[in-house]
């Protein structure tokens, strides 16, 4: 049963994925290939204005994602930290109650650490990965 589920999910992904290009093609009236057709650029460094796209460098991006999908998951964690202190504080002296909330208060500081942890080995990496690839310092030529 579940193999059948994930086959028929594979199927439709296959099957959107197929339609993603016919999509571009029929909004850009034609192929995908005349989007962009500058013989002076032949490497379409220029396309960028044309497609609508940003400009900024896909290193300052994928940190942005990265950011934000930690900072999601801090709040995450710390709703759960709250809620395991709601549930202790009102447990009324049940045992089992007051068990519950103590496993989930600590894998909710488990999993805090190792959101923190994993933000500050991706902020050094990120950081260290743009200086020697950009030859300057982080931060000194991001905004724009």
């Amino acid at each position: 049963m579940k193999n059948t589920r994930f086959y028929s999910l594979f199927l439709v992904g296959i099957f959107c994925m197929a339609l993603i290009p016919a999509a571009l093609s029929a909004s850009t009236g034609g192929t995908l290939a005349t989007f962009c057709d500058d013989s002076d650029d032949p490497l379409g460094l220029e396309c960028v204005q044309e497609s609508g796209l940003s400009d900024r460098d896909p290193r300052i991006i994928i940190t942005s994602i990265i950011n934000v999908t930690l900072g999601l998951l801090r709040i995450i964690a710390t709703v759960l930290i709250l809620y395991a202190g709601f549930r202790w504080m009102t447990s009324g002296g049940n045992q089992e109650s007051v068990d519950t909330a103590k496993k989930t208060l600590f894998a909710a500081v488990v999993g805090l650490v190792i959101i923190l942890s994993a933000y500050a080995i991706s902020n050094y990496v990120l950081t260290n990965l743009y200086k020697a690839t950009k030859g300057v310092p982080y931060g000194n030529d991001i905004l724009r």
